[in-house]
């Protein structure tokens, strides 16, 4: 299944801003995560089109994957 990938802050560092990619079915955001070297620690918001989701969440054919770092500061 064909799935966008878009990375956003620092999550782009040496990676890509939006990428298509080719996944097998009953693939879960927590496998793509892993995929790009992210850490479950790293990651603060995961949306699949737009809308809140836990890393579990299976994707389906042609799903967006937006995934934002923790943010920090003071």
């Amino acid at each position: 299944m064909n799935i966008t990938v878009k990375l956003f802050a620092t999550f782009r560092n040496g990676r890509f801003k939006i990428d298509n990619q080719e996944w097998p079915e009953g693939t879960d955001c927590r496998r793509i995560v892993a995929s790009l070297g992210l850490t479950e620690e790293e990651i603060g918001i995961v949306l699949i089109n737009g809308r809140h989701v836990p890393l579990e969440q299976q994707l389906a054919q042609a799903d967006t994957l937006s995934l934002f770092p923790l943010v920090g500061g003071g």
